[in-house]
Formats: C-alpha cells, sequence, structure tokens
C-alpha cells in the first residue's frame, strides 16, 4: 500500500490580481445549487446519482494531417499561408468579450491571440573563432561559419484561451519558437504578432540580476513585464507566498538553488495577469511538490480562458492538458492537432514506441475493464457522496500474456470540460502484475468539497519502458453533493494492489 498526495492543488476561484475575473458558474442543470442549499437532509438512496449527471462525452478532434509542403494551413485559418488575417491586429481586441477556441475548433479571425507565418530562424555556426587581433583580420574575407537553421518556415495560429504543448527531440526548435512568439529573438524571415500582455518563463534566472536580493528581482523582473511598482507593491505578498520563498527573499539570488530561481521567476509570471502564458522545459527542475502547484496554477489560467504555450519532454502532461499539440522536428512544424495522435507520432519517431503503437483498450494486453466507486475496497456500490466521506474508486484490470510485468497507472478524476480535477497513481517503480484479473484500489480518505458528476480516465503504460498500453476513459459517474468549487485539487490518497 501507498500513501500519497494528488498531483494537483486547488487554485483560487479566480486571482485576486485579475482584470478579468473568471465567469462565474452557476449549478449545473438539475444539480443542487452551491452552499449549504446542495446538502439533502433526507436519507440517501446510495445507488441514486444526484446531481443530474452532467454531459461527460468526450470532446471529438478532427485528424489533422501534417503540414505538407506548401506550408498549408492545417486548422484552416485565413492569413495563415502569407496573408494577414482580415482586419489585421486591429481585429483582436485584448480587453474586449473574449472569444474562445475550443479544442478541435477552427480559430476564427477575431480569436487569434498569436499568428506567425513563415516564421524561420538562423544561427550562424563558428568552428574556429580567432583568438587574437592579429588572426581576426588575417581570416577577415573568409567565411564566417556555417548556417544553422534552428526554424525554417513554420506557420502557427493559437487561438484566445487555447492551451498548447510544443513537444519534440532535443534540438528540434521548440524553445526556439517560444522565444521567437515571446518576442525574445527576432525571425529571420517571416512574421509575427501576439495580441495582449506576455507572461514568460523561458530560461532558468532569465530577468533576474544574482547581486540583487529576490526581493529586488521580483521588482524588476516584475517591472520589465510591465507592473508598475503601485502593482508590485500590491501584488509582492502574494508573489512571495506561491514561491514559498519569504526565509530567502532578501537574500542574494546567486544563492539559490535552480529550484529556487524556478520558484521565484515563475510566481512573478502568473501574478502579471498574463493574456499570454509561455513556460519553457525550466519547471523540470523545481521539485515535485511545486512542479504540482505549477500546474495547478497554469490549469486554474486555462479554466479562465488564458492563452497558454508550454515546452515539457511529458508527452503524458500535454495528453492530459493540452488542447493542441505541435511536433517540431529540425526545425519544420510536423504536426499540428490533437494531442493524442500527436504523442503517438512523437513517440514512434522517438523510438519509445512500436509502429502500431497503443491500441484500443479492447485489444490491450492490459484492459481496464470496469471501474467502481465505494466507501472501501470491495464495499457496497455507492455513487452519491458528501464532502468529507471516504470514496474508494476501484479500477478492475484484465490482464493477458504478454503484458508488461511492471504496470504504471495515471488515473485521473475528470468533470465536464475533460480536464483533471485531481490525478492518483500508482507507487514509483509499477505494479507487479501476471495474467489474470486484478483490482487497484485509490482510497480517498476525505473528499473535497464539490458540487457535480464526474468520471473516471484510466491510463495504463509500462513500468519499466514508459510506453503507453491503453487508455480508457469510463461512462459511469459519482456525483457530490457540496458546495461549488472552482479549480483543480489536492487530494490525499492510498493505492493498492488487489487481487
Amino acid at each position: 500500500m501507498a500513501r500519497h498526495s494528488s498531483a494537483y492543488q486547488r487554485g483560487a476561484a479566480s486571482p485576486p490580481w485579475g482584470r478579468r475575473p473568471a465567469a462565474p458558474r452557476g449549478p449545473v442543470d438539475g444539480a443542487a445549487p452551491a452552499g449549504p442549499a446542495a446538502l439533502d437532509p433526507a436519507p440517501r438512496d446510495p445507488t441514486a446519482l444526484d446531481p443530474t449527471p452532467l454531459d461527460l462525452a468526450p470532446p471529438s478532434y478532427p485528424e489533422v494531417a501534417a503540414t505538407p509542403p506548401g506550408r498549408s494551413d492545417p486548422w484552416g485559418v485565413p492569413g495563415a499561408n502569407g496573408a494577414a488575417p482580415a482586419g489585421g491586429p486591429a481585429a483582436v481586441d485584448p480587453l474586449g468579450a473574449p472569444e474562445q477556441v475550443g479544442p478541435g475548433e477552427a480559430v476564427p479571425d477575431s480569436a487569434v491571440v498569436i499568428q506567425g507565418t513563415g516564421v524561420s530562424k538562423r544561427f550562424v555556426s563558428y568552428h574556429n573563432r580567432a583568438t587574437s587581433l592579429k588572426e581576426r583580420f588575417v581570416r577577415r574575407g573568409g567565411p564566417a561559419g556555417d548556417d544553422f537553421w534552428a526554424l525554417r518556415d513554420v506557420d502557427v495560429t493559437i487561438g484566445r484561451g487555447q492551451t498548447v504543448g510544443l513537444a519534440g527531440a532535443n534540438g528540434s526548435g521548440k524553445s526556439t519558437l517560444l522565444k521567437v512568439l515571446a518576442g525574445i529573438l527576432r525571425p529571420t524571415s517571416g512574421q509575427v504578432s501576439v495580441q495582449g500582455r506576455i507572461a514568460s518563463l523561458l530560461e532558468l534566472g532569465a530577468g533576474f540580476n544574482g547581486e540583487l536580493s529576490g526581493r529586488d528581482n521580483v521588482y524588476l523582473n516584475a517591472s520589465l513585464l510591465g507592473l508598475s511598482k503601485r502593482e508590485i507593491d500590491r501584488l509582492f505578498d502574494s508573489i512571495v507566498d506561491f514561491s514559498e520563498l519569504r526565509h530567502k527573499i532578501d537574500d542574494d539570488v546567486k544563492h539559490y538553488s535552480s529550484g529556487q530561481y524556478v520558484r521565484l521567476g515563475f510566481a512573478v509570471a502568473v501574478h502579471v495577469d498574463p493574456d499570454v502564458l509561455l513556460v519553457d522545459e525550466v519547471l523540470a527542475v523545481g521539485d515535485e511538490a511545486f512542479q504540482r502547484k505549477c500546474l495547478a496554477k497554469i490549469a486554474e489560467f486555462r479554466a479562465q480562458g488564458r492563452t497558454i504555450l508550454f515546452v515539457t519532454h511529458s508527452l503524458d502532461l500535454i495528453e492530459s492538458m493540452c488542447d493542441r499539440i505541435l511536433v517540431l522536428e529540425s526545425g519544420s512544424l510536423i504536426y499540428d492537432g490533437n494531442p493524442a495522435v500527436g504523442t503517438k507520432l512523437l513517440r514512434q519517431k522517438l523510438g519509445s514506441l512500436p509502429a502500431e503503437g497503443p491500441v484500443s483498450w479492447e485489444y490491450a494486453t492490459v484492459r481496464p475493464q470496469s471501474v467502481a466507486f465505494s466507501l472501501d475496497p470491495g464495499g457496497l456500490p455507492m455513487v452519491q457522496y458528501d464532502p468529507g466521506e471516504r470514496l474508494t474508486v476501484s479500477v478492475e484490470l484484465d490482464v493477458t500474456e504478454g503484458a508488461p510485468e511492471q504496470i504504471y497507472l495515471h488515473t485521473y478524476i475528470v468533470g465536464q470540460s475533460e480536464v483533471p480535477i485531481w490525478m492518483m497513481e500508482t507507487p514509483p517503480g509499477g505494479l507487479a502484475v501476471g495474467p489474470g484479473r486484478h483490482i487497484v484500489d485509490f482510497s480517498i480518505p476525505h473528499l473535497p468539497e464539490l458540487l457535480g458528476a464526474f468520471a473516471v480516465k484510466v491510463h495504463v503504460s509500462d513500468a519499466t519502458t514508459g510506453a503507453p498500453v491503453t487508455t480508457r476513459r469510463f461512462e459511469e459517474l459519482f456525483g457530490v453533493s457540496g458546495p461549488q468549487a472552482d479549480g483543480l485539487l489536492k487530494v490525499d490518497y492510498e493505492a493498492r494492489l488487489r487481487g
């Protein structure tokens, strides 16, 4: 048995610093209103689901082919093939009523936040640099070096409210593309347009002065991101609390660890009320608890309809958090579309996945057969709960010959928007399973405050190689009759293999 804390921490219902608070969400049709009145004092039928189940059908994505030669736009956006969008930049008003774009939807001109057309970036690679002034004059007129194209003719159009993951092998151009979109690098050719305020966390220590204290660097970095001193004064305590570095805030940042750099940098970036958040894989250097905190904040921004781009090597994270994936290879965009399809393509190219890839759960060697909800493992089925009650989610697996010896389960609790509310996983190292029937119990001793109906999505992978085996989203629901709550949650749980 293993005791864990879920992968996410609750985000605030709306940020205290925001210009645009999240739109209030009323009770779901058929559900009890938020607050104490939502609890029914009458005896409950444990097999009756109340509130009325939400529409939890998984989102559908159109099949999007890899971008063919000629820079055709897989998202069908006017202006993505070299012509400016109708109306030009004035077509988007970042302070107006947001027109958000959902998964798989084409991006209308009025919702375009980031537009890159024919973006290329060239660097010069010097093999033998001159080491003296004399040598520099002697070599004058010779070749300066070889051209290296980090990006070649990339077209990208991202709509308001989309969360997009950038993926690819090392050296594929992910970080360069993010820097070009952030305005840090100027493209060698092509055009880039970004609407709204940008906050970026692209390199370890970027925007920090090592000779200054953490306090001074908060003011320096936030001012570079466009905040006034009065605004920074108002947000300072919130930034420091989020970074959890109050005990180090007056130390010079040159004495900070890499993880502490990331804590302070991310805390500043998310407090500038950005319309667009750009995050490179610097979060990989932070400790696990703070990574979870950052992911919860990213999910909170996503729920508020902000535009998010982040680079990561965690393909599972892209599948669970992103509406789209951009796959880069040798500076070219080779896929733009459904995260599940893009991650499969990338795994094949990286050699971590056979050509056939993960199969449908019905034909996998480890099949998630059913899910059940109860107070205790093996207890009577129960689908309606109150906050504070115990909940056990039991996943039945059918393991056949040829299955991995050690498997790893990611179990996501998802709501109406298919965004994970919290995640539970089996212990590090995986579970040793042989052919036959097995049950994995995830026991939550105290349910958090929630209102609505929720489903379970299970992702099975090989614990030794990390290769995905299969994924299944169950149709069965459980309901919680508590006050309304927004954001992702931090939930304690226990994971145990039974049978």
